[in-house]
């Protein structure tokens, strides 16, 4: 009996260290999601602006203001995610977008198919006549 119990108590062992691997499996699947989304939204994006670049570098810190003021917007028509390519948790998108220079935006249609791509740094307006040519209206403001 208690070689049947010590058996049983193994294969529990074993399932237990197996669950926690499956589920990061799953997790490397799923679309990146942006790092400061706090808000759920109930339609999807119809584009996604991915930038990679890196938080020590002068032209991706002047690109900062940029995606705050086009995700602001464009509201939820856009998604807006920001990769750090030069830190050892991201630095894996840079290769996952085959870039060669940061920063380097990459916007995606809703199906994740890559509409354009632009290196270095992306004036405000040339991409806003970008998203609207894609059809994205900017939000009507009433406060400012």
């Amino acid at each position: 009996m208690s070689r049947l119990l010590k058996w049983v108590l193994l294969f529990s062992i074993i399932l237990g260290m197996m669950a926690p691997a499956q589920s990061k499996k799953t997790t490397k699947n799923q679309v990146p999601v942006a790092k400061k989304d706090t808000v759920a939204v109930a339609a999807k994006p119809l584009m996604t602006f991915v930038e990679l670049g890196s938080v020590t570098c002068i032209p991706c810190k002047a690109m900062q203001p940029i995606m705050k003021a086009v995700e602001s917007k464009y509201g939820a028509q856009i998604k807006v995610v920001f990769y750090d390519v030069r830190t050892k948790e991201e630095e894996h998108y840079g290769q996952q977008y085959n870039i060669r220079l940061i920063p380097t935006q990459v916007f995606l249609d809703a199906k994740g198919k890559e509409l354009m791509r632009h290196e270095g740094f992306f004036p405000e307006k040339e991409i806003d006549a970008f998203l609207r040519s894609k059809g994205l209206k900017p939000k009507t403001t009433g406060n400012s």
